[in-house]
């Protein structure tokens, strides 16, 4: 399929200059109506919305508008700055539905390592008066119909590169409490798929496994695909990415697009 991506499109502000996105648009959305905002890797020290455009590609090919969008790394300003961005996109996504020939209401979000929190947050913290920041858009809600997070950087240690500077220990608590997917656990998250490689040194498939079962536990509808006998950031081999989008496709398309269920198995089915 024709993919047009249209770069640098300004989305807001931060921290007193322009914040843009890129935009890959498919030539047929396949009935979806729905866009994708993506958050890239890179420890929060490095990376940027260019460095995901095949990442990004692989879910604009079956159909999804995807927003690449680009958040203030830790080099530039600590936490909350990183979510304030993130969540900016997301609103200016639902404000822009219209533009973008998207439903506002079926907007995901994907993020890779670092991205991954940012997704994790974002969908479990829809609309939270401390992390929204004033980045444009501030009416409208940055609510998330689906997350999908690859190998995300979920628990982040006291020395981050987020941390705040000189920080009493009030301020790393209330750090650690707002930066921590943990913190947003309900029944109100929304529908999420993790992606994990078995052999990633970065980030241990267990800290995935575990939030797996912590969302499980409360009723969210939830996915761990742990692939086997792969490395961190194992979705740049391009069939690798492939797969993974086709199962986020089929996830969001039975949830979002088309919501179904499945029936019990019953005793004597082969």
């Amino acid at each position: 399929m024709e993919i047009t991506i249209e770069r640098d499109v300004r989305f807001g502000t931060g921290g007193g200059r322009d914040l843009h996105c890129n935009i890959h648009r498919p030539a047929d959305q396949l009935g979806k109506d729905a866009a994708l905002v993506f958050f890239h890797g890179g420890g929060f020290v490095a990376g940027n919305k260019n460095s995901i455009d095949a990442r990004v590609g692989v879910f604009a090919e079956l159909g999804y508008v995807c927003i690449a969008a680009e958040y203030r790394l830790a080099t530039e300003a600590r936490w909350p700055a990183q979510i304030n961005d993130a969540k900016a996109c997301i609103r200016w996504t639902r404000a822009n539905a219209g533009a973008l020939g998207i439903d506002p209401d079926r907007i995901g979000v994907v993020g890779f390592s670092a991205g991954g929190l940012l997704s994790l947050v974002a969908a479990g913290a829809p609309d939270n008066a401390e992390l929204e920041g004033d980045g444009g858009n501030e009416s409208v809600s940055s609510k998330v119909a689906t997350c999908f997070a690859y190998y995300p950087a979920i628990n982040l240690s006291a020395q981050h590169p987020l941390t705040p500077e000189a920080a009493s220990e009030a301020d790393l608590a209330a750090f650690r409490t707002q930066s921590s997917p943990h913190t947003y656990v309900s029944a109100a998250w929304p529908p999420t798929v993790l992606f994990h490689g078995t052999e990633d040194i970065t980030i241990p498939l267990e800290s995935s496994a575990d939030f797996f079962n912590e969302l499980r536990a409360a009723g969210v509808a939830a996915e761990l695909h742990a692939i086997q006998g792969v490395p961190h950031a194992f979705d740049r081999h391009v069939e690798l990415g492939q797969a993974c989008a086709m199962l986020g496709d089929l996830f969001l398309d039975r949830h979002v697009i088309t919501p179904r269920t499945y029936p019990p198995f019953q005793s004597g089915e082969r």
